[in-house]
């Protein structure tokens, strides 16, 4: 059953659940139906079949009360569209100018029916990128997701610097906002002062010596950076 899940031609509406069941999973072990309901937008009675459906299909795996956890067959099924996903992204924005606020959207409605052959052939064109315009990892065409281990800038110390390296592309004025601060994955920023109980902190671009920005904590925990080890001396 698995291996013919495996090859099935798979429907939107599935490869819409493998992909929020997967991101989901990702962030702490099992994806309830309540959480897979708000992240697509959808009544939990709808979740509940489609699950049903899936389970049948071997792309996953429920327990009642306990969630959902995709099988070794749904995880590569959900890989596959991501790569998908973040490719079309890329490829909009280096080659069509997309900007990085409109690019998630339009590769959703893309993803879906693009084959795997344009989809190889642009990022060969791109020349075969790690990662998308937000950060995220692109999986290889193998299914092998790069894992990163990546520290919320708002959990960065005080005179810590960083390498912004991921941020959430579900929110397209977060983007806009962003990118008018020049917050963009591969900026080195050092972190500032921070006002007390959750207060706003200070961030100096060190690409631009004389600015500082100030934001809030709650949009700097949806800021993933890669910490920079002291110089020594």
């Amino acid at each position: 059953m698995v291996a013919a899940a495996k090859n099935a031609q798979l429907t939107r509406s599935t490869e819409d659940y493998l992909k929020a069941i997967f991101k989901l999973q990702s962030q702490g072990g099992a994806a309830q139906t309540s959480a897979i309901a708000e992240a697509l937008a959808v009544a939990p009675p709808s979740v509940s079949g489609m699950v049903r459906r899936m389970a049948e299909s071997g792309l996953l795996q429920h327990t009642p009360y306990r969630g959902v956890q995709l099988t070794q067959s749904g995880i590569q099924a959900a890989l596959r569209i991501l790569r998908r996903h973040r490719v079309l992204e890329t490829y909009l924005a280096s080659k069509l100018g997309y900007a990085w606020d409109s690019v998630h959207r339009e590769a959703e409605r893309l993803e879906h029916g693009a084959s795997d052959e344009l989809i190889e052939r642009m990022a060969m064109a791109l020349g075969n990128p790690r990662h998308d315009p937000h950060g995220a990892p692109i999986p290889t065409p193998a299914g092998e997701l790069e894992h990163e281990e990546l520290t919320p800038l708002a959990e960065v110390p005080e005179g810590e610097v960083a390498e912004l390296r991921r941020v959430s592309d579900r929110d397209p004025e977060m983007l806009r906002y962003l990118g008018s601060l020049g917050l963009k994955p591969g900026v080195t920023l050092e972190v500032g002062a921070r006002q007390p109980f959750r207060g706003p902190l200070t961030l100096r671009l060190l690409s631009h010596p004389s600015r500082e920005i100030i934001i809030g904590r709650e949009l700097a925990s949806m800021l993933y950076c890669e910490v920079k080890p002291k110089e020594a001396g």
